[in-house]
């Protein structure tokens, strides 16, 4: 007879390893470059950092033998430093863009709405 898998509850509190460790973390890899920290996450060839930006991630770099990359563009740079500023301009224009979708959408529902209802109405909706 078959018996189903039991599953037991993991220990993860004991873990030897810890998974993402945050920069402020004393056991964490980090990098420090101007404006930037590079926290080591895994990976042999690439390394993958994730990129902090004062508190905040703002996404993943990674460290070839030859080269680093930012995965957001095909390019490939010679220092960490310039690939964590073009990850970061990529997502200054990728907020720039949602924001400007966001404010069409706004545009075209007020485009739907009737003309000569009154301004109290068209707040509460």
């Amino acid at each position: 007879m078959i018996s189903p898998f039991s599953l037991q509850q993991a220990d993860w509190d004991e873990s030897p390893e810890k998974i993402l460790l945050p920069p402020t973390d004393p056991n964490a890899e980090v990098q420090e470059i101007p404006g930037y920290k590079l926290v080591y996450a895994d990976g042999a060839c690439p390394r993958n950092y994730r990129v902090y930006k004062g508190d905040s991630m703002i996404g993943v770099i990674f460290q070839y033998i030859t080269h680093w990359s930012n995965g957001v563009d095909s390019l490939r740079y010679a220092k960490s430093v310039d690939a964590a500023i073009g990850l970061d301009q990529f997502m200054k224009v990728a907020r720039i863009s949602k924001a400007t979708m966001e404010q069409l959408a706004r545009k075209e529902e007020l485009l739907d709405k009737e003309f000569d209802v009154p301004s109290e109405r068209l707040v509460a909706a």
